[in-house]
């Protein structure tokens, strides 16, 4: 156990912020932090936005439908680039290039993700609080529109980061067993009964917390996540498609 360890067993999603700007320095620190994050093939397919338009941030919180987003904190957008390393191509003579296909889209998309994590740690560890939004999906095509996103590059999730103005409770996480298997996957079965302590505790947490009280549990959630697709996240597929991934997949 050391403080790195502690800090990250302790992870709070923070959704309420003071009314305090980073400044200029946290930023250029945490954006240092996400450029040194770990890269598939050293391509570093991802990019990040800084949304400081107060117009901008509006409609984002609009598509997120979050009142939180954009209000207080820096809100970051991270994106997904293989626009960049087609640009270098054409430059050099090598128009022609797969950046658009799953193999590359999945390493845009996990540089971004990766660097998103390694932020929130960084802004942990300096006393901030973080939010992960990936209800910036919630109208993709749009949010690309907004911030001029062109071909090969995919908006992946949005993080708002600033000074704590709550101390939300603890959320627990599932059972190891449920998550950590050795050399195979072995899901304990039948799972709902076996998760019925679990969903206890989930419903006690949620029933006590401070804020947004509710009886609920985490296979009830699960149970109406299956069919519950938010407004436009079923066009997806067609945006990553406009936006040149997936194309030579399609068949």
């Amino acid at each position: 156990m050391n403080d790195t360890i502690n800090c990250q067993l302790n992870h709070r999603t923070i959704r309420v912020f003071k009314d305090q700007l980073l400044s200029a320095e946290i930023v250029t620190t945490l954006v240092n932090v996400a450029r040194h994050t770990a890269t598939s093939h050293f391509l570093q397919a991802f990019s990040i936005i800084s949304v400081t338009d107060p117009n901008l941030k509006a409609a984002i919180r609009n598509i997120s439908k979050q009142a939180y987003v954009g209000t207080n904190g820096h809100l970051f957008i991270f994106i997904a680039d293989q626009y960049r390393d087609a640009i270098i191509g054409q430059e050099m003579g090598h128009p022609e290039n797969i950046l658009g296909d799953a193999d590359r889209m999945i390493a845009g998309f996990s540089d971004a993700i990766l660097a998103v994590q390694n932020t929130v740690n960084a802004a942990e560890s300096m006393g901030l609080g973080a939010v992960i939004l990936g209800s910036i999906l919630n109208d993709a095509q749009q949010l690309i529109d907004l911030l001029h996103l062109p071909k090969l590059t995919f908006p992946v999730l949005g993080l708002e980061i600033g000074y704590p103005a709550q101390q939300p409770q603890l959320k627990p996480r599932l059972p190891e067993q449920f998550v950590h298997f050795e050399n195979s996957y072995q899901l304990p079965t039948p799972i709902v009964s076996q998760l019925s302590h679990y969903d206890k505790v989930v419903h006690d947490y949620y029933d006590m917390r401070e804020t947004n009280q509710r009886v609920d549990t985490f296979t009830n959630q699960i149970y109406k996540s299956l069919t519950d697709v938010p407004e436009k996240r079923n066009q997806l597929l067609h945006t990553l498609h406009q936006q040149g991934f997936l194309v030579a997949d399609q068949n």
